[in-house]
C-alpha cells in the first residue's frame, strides 16, 4: 500500500491497483519530486492532470498538497476504481469532494477533448512499456495547453531515452533514482521555475 506523504492528508493510507498493470511511484521519489515542486511554487491552487494515472498516488499527493483541481485519467477499469477510491479519501480529508476528479478512458482520447485544459501541472507517469511515439504523441498533445509557467514531469525507466520533447516543450532538468528517472519541461517561452522572472 502506498501513502501520500504530506499535506492536509498526509500519513494516510491509498488502495494499491490488483495485479501487476501497473508501477507504483516509490515514497523516496515522490518525496523528491514534490519536494521540487513545492519549492517552485508548482502546486498551491494549481490545476493538475495526472495521466496514466495507475492508483491514482501522485495527483492525490497534489491534491493533499494545496492543488485546486486534480484530474486522473486511468483507461483500465480496475485501476480506475481505484483512482475513485483514493479520490474519496483524499475528499475526507480536505472536507470537500470537488477537488479530484477521475476520468476512465485512454490518455489520447482525453487530450483530443476540446476544452480540456490548460494546466498548470502535469504529471505523465505512463507504464515502462509504453513507447516512444505513443509517449512523443502525448507530449505533443500538450504542448500549448499549459498556463504560463507551467511543467510537465514525465517519469520513466533510468534505461529509458529521454522523451522526444515537442516544438512548444523544453526540458530543463532532469534526475536520476536508481531505477527511475524524472524529467521536468516547461513551455519555451517560459522561465524555469525557481529561475529570476
Amino acid at each position: 500500500m502506498s501513502r501520500i506523504i504530506a499535506g492536509a492528508a498526509g500519513g494516510l493510507r491509498l488502495q494499491s491497483v490488483p495485479g501487476q498493470g501497473t508501477r507504483p511511484t516509490t515514497d523516496r521519489v515522490k518525496e523528491s519530486l514534490f519536494a521540487r515542486l513545492e519549492a517552485w511554487g508548482m502546486l498551491h491552487d494549481a490545476r493538475v492532470l495526472d495521466l496514466f494515472a495507475g492508483s491514482g498516488a501522485l495527483g492525490c499527493e497534489a491534491a493533499s498538497r494545496g492543488a485546486a483541481a486534480v484530474t486522473l485519467v486511468e483507461r483500465h477499469a480496475p485501476a480506475a476504481r481505484v483512482c475513485r477510491a483514493n479520490a474519496a479519501v483524499v475528499h475526507r480529508a480536505l472536507g470537500r469532494d470537488d477537488v479530484v476528479a477521475v476520468h476512465q478512458g485512454t490518455v489520447a482520447g482525453y487530450l483530443a477533448e476540446p476544452g480540456e485544459g490548460p494546466w498548470d501541472l502535469v504529471l505523465a507517469d505512463p507504464p515502462y512499456p509504453l513507447g516512444e511515439a505513443e509517449l512523443t504523441a502525448t507530449l505533443a498533445s500538450l504542448a500549448g495547453r499549459l498556463r504560463p509557467g507551467g511543467v510537465v514531469v514525465v517519469e520513466r525507466s533510468s534505461r529509458s531515452p529521454e522523451p522526444a520533447w515537442p516544438e512548444g516543450l523544453r526540458r530543463f532538468e532532469h534526475k536520476r533514482h536508481g531505477e527511475t528517472a524524472t524529467w521536468f519541461a516547461e513551455t519555451d517561452a517560459t522561465p524555469s521555475p525557481g529561475a529570476p522572472r
